[in-house]
């Protein structure tokens, strides 16, 4: 659509000429000049025109009631935002040019001649369906004055009177059928119309007049509605990309804290090899300076033992043979080694501690991440028209066991028949939604949510291409996220209540341990197409081992009461 400004080549036409000037420009009805003069919002030629400050056009009327219905300001036609409600003043120049061209311009309606004009028909002023003739003012005169006359049914002027006679009587069509929808003539309500409900056409008229300007306010009000619904979907997405952009800024700076953590550990560790590495040199030339020392000790006195091996000297012999023989003990070197593995163990020790202090990061971040998923919890129960008919619920609907026997309850379209399952009622089509079930006892569960069309009929495989995004646990200790294709799970704990949460418009559901504050699988990047529906299965009882029921908690009360007798209701 075309705007009109001060700018536009239009208004720069306007001040060229004036607006009494009779060019040919500003006459044409079917130019392109028409649609300029066109309200974007009613699609009409301007009434009031006034200009917003970006420069677009619009009825005042139209503009006012657009603005009245919104909780911002901004231009229905390039949707900028402003900060105040502008002032409103009627652009003068662009209503001239609207009155000027709605007087050139005029409704032109087919004119009706009269029938009995010989040489100069004049306008006809009225149409007899009797006659089935139009007349003037003047040969209307008859009509009026003469008693038969009178009874004709004169009627506004138009061209085709043939249309106004019914074809099979040849009597007006001056009656409205409200049985069969069709115009009928006075004769017709003797034949099939009989007993039907007629009323005239100019009550009938007057009847689809209301009709048509009830209908012309409703459609106006929802034009109206989805303007509005289109500013409330901007402006949630304006708060959500300001709602993303601080949530990256905090990861930003949730990781950099990390890196730098990673890095001072590893300059620590690094410091602490090299130190090693200098404190293990030192000892070994230590070492083996002693070892040297004692060698040449060792060879001194090995020589005077040769000399004294072969004195003959015996008195000399026993006189310094007490003294060589107690010298003084050299180290037991067997008993010394040079501990190759510090540096290793020293490794080892860095490393826990690196491991330590990047686990504790990760669980903080976790933490963050499941209180900020917290805030979207839902209210979920337990819908029991839809229920395996093995299945127990409780009256709150809040919480589900196997039962062993079925229960003689009506077979649903919607009921599973096969597989132990039960959806929760309440179904979500956009948005962020979060829920927790406590899964604490059992040894086989599964959970998750499913698009509300799922098949619940005979054997059901669990996946993302047939609408499921579950993850399992089966033999107490074996956990599997149900993907394509599936992924078994390595859980350091066992979960005892599990968080799940979903993004419809990111495609993202997570699955966390909410004791350990701890992620155990993601589905992401999904494509979902109509309502999410939270899914349940406590699995089979298994003689007792597996006969704790799933609870659905809620993020603010922690401790549970499992009452064993609960009864489907």
């Amino acid at each position: 659509m075309a705007e009109f400004s001060p700018t536009s080549t239009t208004a720069r036409k306007t001040r060229r000429w004036s607006i009494k000037d009779k060019r040919p420009w500003m006459l044409s009805s079917s130019g392109p000049l028409t649609e300029e003069l066109q309200c974007s919002i009613c699609l009409d030629v301007f009434t009031d025109p006034v200009s917003t400050p970006c420069g677009h056009n619009f009825c005042k009327t139209c503009l006012n009631k657009c603005w009245d219905n919104s909780w911002t300001c901004n231009c229905p036609y390039c949707k900028e935002t402003f900060k105040h409600r502008p002032d409103l003043k009627i652009n003068t120049t662009l209503r001239e040019l609207v009155d000027h061209y709605k007087k050139k311009s005029p409704e032109k309606k087919p004119e009706v001649l009269c029938d009995v004009c010989k040489e100069r028909k004049l306008k006809a002023l009225k149409s007899c369906l009797v006659c089935q003739s139009s007349y003037c003012e003047t040969h209307l005169e008859p009509h009026l004055r003469v008693a038969g006359l009178k009874k004709h049914k004169l009627i506004n002027p138009v061209r085709n009177l043939k249309d106004y006679i019914c074809q099979k009587h040849e009597r007006p069509l001056e009656l409205f059928c409200r049985d069969d929808q069709t115009i009928v003539c006075l004769f017709c309500t003797e034949g099939l119309h009989k007993n039907h409900n007629t009323v005239s056409i100019e009550e009938e008229s007057e009847e689809k007049k209301t009709q048509l300007i009830k209908t012309q306010k409703d459609t106006q009000q929802m034009i109206q509605d989805r303007i509005k619904k289109i500013q409330d979907i901007k402006h949630s997405a304006k708060v959500r990309k300001i709602n993303t952009e601080k949530e990256k800024a905090a990861r930003v700076e949730l990781f950099t804290d990390l890196i730098r953590s990673i890095e001072r550990c590893q300059t620590e560790l690094l410091e602490m090899m090299e130190e090693q590495q200098k404190a293990a040199e030192k000892q070994e030339e230590e070492l083996i300076e002693e070892l040297k020392q004692e060698i040449t000790e060792l060879k001194m006195r090995n020589t005077e033992l040769e000399q004294l091996s072969h004195t003959e000297d015996l008195l000399h012999l026993l006189q310094i043979y007490s003294s060589l023989y107690s010298s003084r003990n050299t180290r037991n070197w067997s008993e010394i080694s040079v501990k190759t593995d510090e540096s290793l163990e020293t490794l080892r020790r860095a490393l826990t501690q690196l491991q330590d202090t990047l686990q504790e990061k990760l669980t903080q971040t976790v933490s963050t991440d499941l209180k900020r998923m917290q805030q979207y919890e839902v209210d979920v129960t337990l819908d029991p028209d839809m229920a395996h008919p093995q299945l127990i619920l409780s009256d709150d609907g809040k919480q589900v066991r196997h039962g062993d026997i079925s229960q003689k309850l009506p077979d649903n379209p919607e009921r599973f028949d096969h597989c132990v399952f039960v959806l929760g009622k309440e179904g979500f089509s956009s948005g962020r939604f979060y829920f927790e079930v406590q899964v604490k006892g059992k040894t086989e569960w599964t959970l998750g949510v499913a698009i509300e069309f799922i098949n619940r009929k005979g054997q059901i495989a669990l996946s993302p291409s047939n609408g499921f995004w579950t993850v399992w646990l089966r033999n107490g200790n074996e956990y599997l996220a149900c993907d394509d294709p599936p992924v078994s799970l390595c859980l350091s704990m066992k979960p005892q209540r599990v968080g799940v949460f979903v993004d419809y418009e990111e495609g993202l559901v997570s699955f966390y341990d909410v004791e350990s504050s701890s992620h155990i699988y993601s589905f992401t990047g999904q494509s979902f197409t109509g309502k999410l529906n939270p899914i349940f299965s406590p699995c089979f009882n298994n003689k007792g081992k597996n006969s704790t029921p799933m609870i659905i908690t809620s993020v603010k009360y922690n401790k549970l009461i499992y009452s064993p007798n609960m009864k489907y209701t």
